[in-house]
């Protein structure tokens, strides 16, 4: 049963996907650049981190 619900989740995250990418290609244009800048800036904390850690944590 959890693996049904878990399609249909799937699908109607695609189906929207899709929708907002037809009726709004410049909205959905800054989404993905806000996803892009968000997974850019996890990667620079992540690496302030490793580089803190490497340094003795001081």
């Amino acid at each position: 049963m959890a693996v049904n619900a878990k399609k249909v989740a799937v699908y109607v995250v695609v189906v929207f996907v899709m929708y907002v990418i037809v009726t709004d290609p410049r909205k959905a244009s800054e989404y993905v650049l806000v996803g892009f800048q968000g997974i850019s800036d996890a990667a620079g904390a992540l690496g302030d981190f490793a580089t803190w850690v490497a340094n003795g944590a001081k």
